[in-house]
């Protein structure tokens, strides 16, 4: 069980309040929360850090107090809400097919303004990869990151990994919510050679935006995808009732 750390710069009710958001994300914790005693009784911290970590978790909506009742999980389990959505390994393992990725590049760059607009990002770290299933290229996935998760993404091996596994498992980044849009357009001729099809084709575009628990955004996405060979299963319910 994951302790807090009494000699961290770290404010202790901060470090709570992220253990708390973790086992939320992971499904852990669900429904009802444990009292305050009971938390006093596991972290071995005061009353007033308690419910400064609670009241956090508040006023951000991961949890809700109800009157007479006591304080709820607000937010479905990550699992629950956001796998279909953000990970393209599984909907390609949905669909049968064995996934694959190739990293083709990654860099900081200073993004175009359409990306500064949806980001806020003046600068960004980016990441390309081609997906695979079975072996066959079906999209070229490009990621723009915040400086600092970029730096941290790049000291893996990015072929054949998750993104989103790095990012939540290793990075400790807890997804909040994200904003999905899936249009058409023509691939650029570049990305079409990475795909192996024909210049000026019609594929499917998907942009996605996804933002941790304090509103930050930690990732733009916008993908190229073969329409004959993908598709998408899309849950996009995080609240319970």
């Amino acid at each position: 069980m994951l302790q807090l750390e009494f000699k961290s710069s770290t404010p202790l009710h901060v470090q709570l309040k992220m253990l708390i958001e973790k086992k939320i994300a992971e499904g852990e914790l669900t429904g009802q929360i444990p009292s305050e005693r009971n938390f006093m009784d596991i972290y071995h911290v005061s009353r007033s850090t308690i419910r400064e970590a609670i009241n956090l978790l508040v006023r951000e909506g991961v949890l809700e107090k109800r009157h007479g009742a006591g304080t709820f999980v607000s937010l479905k389990p990550i699992h629950q809400w956001l796998g279909n959505l953000t990970s393209t390994t599984e909907v390609i393992r949905q669909m049968g097919m064995r996934p694959g990725a190739k990293l083709i590049t990654h860099y900081k760059l200073t993004p175009p303004s359409y990306i500064q607009e949806k980001t806020g990002f003046s600068e960004a770290y980016f990441v390309k990869r081609v997906r695979y299933a079975d072996g066959v290229p079906i999209g070229v996935e490009c990621h723009y990151y915040p400086i600092h998760i970029g730096k941290e993404l790049s000291k893996y091996n990015l072929n054949d990994v998750t993104l989103y596994d790095i990012q939540q498992n290793e990075l400790g980044i807890l997804f909040a919510e994200a904003d999905q849009t899936i249009g058409s357009g023509i691939i650029p001729n570049t990305d079409a050679d990475l795909l192996e099809v024909p210049k000026q084709l019609h594929v499917l575009i998907a942009e996605r935006l996804i933002k941790d628990y304090g509103g930050n955004t930690v990732e733009f996405e916008k993908a190229y995808y073969r329409s004959d060979m993908y598709n998408f299963h899309i849950n996009l319910s995080r609240k319970f009732g």
